[in-house]
Formats: C-alpha cells, structure tokens, sequence
C-alpha cells in the first residue's frame, strides 16, 4: 500500500491546523508557502475534510480554516480514508489461496490499528527521540 500525495499532503494541512489549533483560522496559503505545496492542491484536499467535518472554513480578510475537533479526537486513520478510501494493501476478496487471503487481513489490521491509534495530537507532539513503542531503536552504519 501506496500513500499517495493526497493523504500525505492532507495530513500536513491536518496537522498544521493542529499545531495551531484555538488560536483562529489559518489561511491554506500560508500551509503552502510554509512546507513548499501547491495552494491549488491543498485548496482539492481541504474540500473532502471540510466536507466529512473535520475542518471548518471561516471567511473574511482574517478567514482560513480551523479544526472542528479536537487534535486528540482526530486519527490519521480518519484523515486517510476520507483522501484515499479504504485501507488494503490488497483487493483481499478476490484471493482463492486462505493462507494469503489471512495475510493480506492481517496487514490490513496491522495497518489500520497503527493508523487508528495515532491521532494529530500525537503527531504534533512527537519527538525524533521519543521512543512510544516501547521498543529499543537501532542505528545501522553502511
């Protein structure tokens, strides 16, 4: 499975809005300007969020866009499939073999539980050496 730059750009818009969350509206311009995106595209991306009710427009000289809910209440799970549609790997149904229909389930668990358990919240707070899964990291030299 392929993120495309719809969810990837889209979560950016999420998580700029949440970094900024109740201190008002944020204009997509500035999110554009700020991480080198295209205004145009970010302007199809906040369309389907505003419409599913995650993001609020406000209008006016000081208008943009404002979160809906709280950043805690917000998973990337939501924020993907409301820009990419369902999360597969794989059209799973179509698979006659039981043992590769179970391990293309699995992914897709394994993916959703990652994705549903990770809210902005947890994104905007993240520390390059925080360690939240509980697992010792490695460093590799080639």
């Amino acid at each position: 499975m392929k993120i495309s730059t719809k969810g990837r750009y889209g979560l950016t818009i999420m998580m700029e809005l949440a970094a900024k969350f109740g201190e008002g509206p944020i204009s997509l311009k500035s999110i554009a300007e700020k991480n080198s995106l295209s205004e145009h595209y970010l302007e199809q991306l906040i369309a389907p969020l505003r419409n599913a009710g995650y993001v609020k427009s406000i209008r006016g000289a000081y208008g943009g866009y404002v979160l809906s809910k709280e950043p805690s209440e917000i998973t990337t799970g939501d924020i993907i499939r409301i820009l990419e549609g369902p999360i597969s790997p794989v059209d799973f149904t179509e698979e006659d073999d039981p043992a590769k229909r179970d391990l293309w389930l699995r992914i897709r668990d394994s993916i959703a539980n990652v994705m549903d358990s990770t809210t902005l919240e947890h994104l905007i707070n993240y520390k390059e050496d925080d360690n939240s899964n509980g697992e010792e990291s490695y460093m590799f030299y080639i």
